[in-house]
């Protein structure tokens, strides 16, 4: 599952295998979860309440990228870097 941003302890990927609706998948520390790209409610597992804060934010600048991404993914193509939060 190819990690398209990092920042600050939190990893962002998406599976090239996966299903609607479009979605991202977050590793932080133990934690892990499925995030909506539309909207952000967590689809699966758990975030603290820190690192779900910080993804929210980097969603909610990067939806654009995210589901230019998740089209990418579906014409199987490369998978685009999307700038972590600073």
């Amino acid at each position: 599952m190819p990690t398209i941003s990092q920042f600050y302890g939190i990893k962002i990927s998406i599976n090239p295998n996966d299903h609607n609706p479009p979605h991202f998948h977050v590793k932080y520390a133990e934690f892990e979860a499925q995030v909506c790209m539309k909207d952000g409610q967590i689809l699966a597992g758990i975030l603290p309440p820190k690192a779900r804060a910080l993804t929210e934010e980097w969603r909610i600048l990067n939806i654009d990228a995210l589901l230019e991404n998740w089209q990418l993914m579906i014409d199987f193509k490369n998978l685009k870097n999307i700038k972590g939060l600073i």
